[in-house]
């Protein structure tokens, strides 16, 4: 059974030239936490996903998938 994505993280840093390690030092969390977000086994909290959107300047809708 495949993984949903639920989240377009990778893809939006990828797109933004940013790496999960500049995410994780943003934040103030590990860079195996982001890499969980961005492979979709776990996903942010709501609190962090707005943290996420402010700083990517991105809209939380643009960063949910909606499939």
């Amino acid at each position: 059974m495949s993984k949903k994505a639920i989240n377009r993280l990778k893809a939006v840093l990828a797109e933004k030239n940013l790496t999960s390690k500049w995410l994780a030092e943003q934040l103030g969390k590990n860079e195996a936490t982001i890499s969980r977000w961005c492979t979709n086994d776990v996903q942010p909290n709501l609190n962090t996903l707005v943290k996420i959107s402010e700083l990517l300047k991105i809209s939380i809708s643009e960063l949910i998938n909606d499939k």
